[in-house]
């Protein structure tokens, strides 16, 4: 896919997760929105997969850390085939097969269960190590948000990473500065970030996260790296596309009306326009 085709389908995305909180009611749109087109390009651009087979054992494996935005990563399993899209209207629904958190026992392309947040890197570490250990070629992702790593369990994790040496994990942050209480930096601020991480031994890259170019420059970039896994700090707008959610921690964990549902809608429809403009 070309660029205008990954930021098509990363809009797609993002109506897709308005869709799925809309009709469920409750959900997390707003760390769904900021990490859209970052789950639009591993999915549609950078992993080994096949939405046939989920369980092909060379298939790159991705971890959704911070679980609570699981509509983000289904409406983007849902576009590339996993399921039909229609699927995502039964988001929390008793009995379906999305839930609020990731379950791999029950929705076909999950490859960890997710949710107690800072656990998920823990399980994406240990993937990277099977890898090693059993010389296989296929890569982990983990997508981290930037207040769970206020949790002592990531340090671990990636102090254990940065001595492994696991070049063949990529841990992304998703750095929208907000979390459920408000700014990341006024409750437990964990910058700087990069600095950080580079003292536990990764290769850190920095990246504005709304910009699928850099995202794939990035991945790019993470691949040439060896002998130390790679961390890309992801800066972005939390909401991102629509603009009454944007920058708003209320939205952390609120689902829209049905009037907010259909402006929020409509800003996406205009961008789609815009795009097929562009073309």
């Amino acid at each position: 896919m070309n660029m205008t085709e990954l930021q098509k389908a990363a809009n797609e995305v993002r109506k897709g997760i308005l869709t799925a909180v809309h009709s469920a009611g409750s959900g997390h749109p707003g760390g769904s929105l900021s990490a859209a087109d970052l789950f639009t390009y591993v999915y549609f651009a950078e992993m080994n997969i096949d939405p046939q087979n989920p369980e092909m054992e060379e298939r790159d494996r991705f971890v959704l850390s911070k679980g609570h935005t699981a509509p983000g990563l289904y409406s983007a399993l849902a576009h590339r085939g996993y399921f039909p899209v229609e699927e995502l209207t039964t988001l929390r629904h008793v009995g379906a097969c999305l839930q609020g958190h990731p379950c791999m026992q029950e929705t076909p392309g999950v490859d960890i269960s997710t949710g107690s947040l800072g656990q998920g890197l823990s399980a994406a570490v240990g993937m990277a190590l099977a890898a090693k250990m059993d010389n296989k070629d296929f890569r982990t992702y983990c997508l981290c948000g930037d207040g769970e790593i206020q949790e002592g369990q990531i340090w671990e994790a990636l102090m254990f990473a940065g001595h492994r040496k696991l070049d063949n994990l990529v841990v992304i942050i998703d750095n929208n500065d907000l979390q459920i209480d408000g700014c990341i930096g006024e409750i437990c601020s964990p910058y700087p970030i990069d600095k950080k991480l580079e003292a536990f031994g990764l290769h850190v890259i920095n990246i504005d996260g709304n910009d699928i170019s850099q995202i794939a420059s990035a991945m790019q970039e993470a691949r040439r790296a060896k002998g130390m896994p790679t961390a890309i700090v992801m800066k972005t707008i939390k909401g991102k596309g629509v603009s009454f959610m944007e920058n708003q921690a209320g939205w952390h964990g609120k689902a829209p009306n049905d009037q907010e549902y259909k402006a929020a809608m409509t800003e996406l429809e205009k961008i789609d326009n815009e795009l097929e403009g562009a073309k």
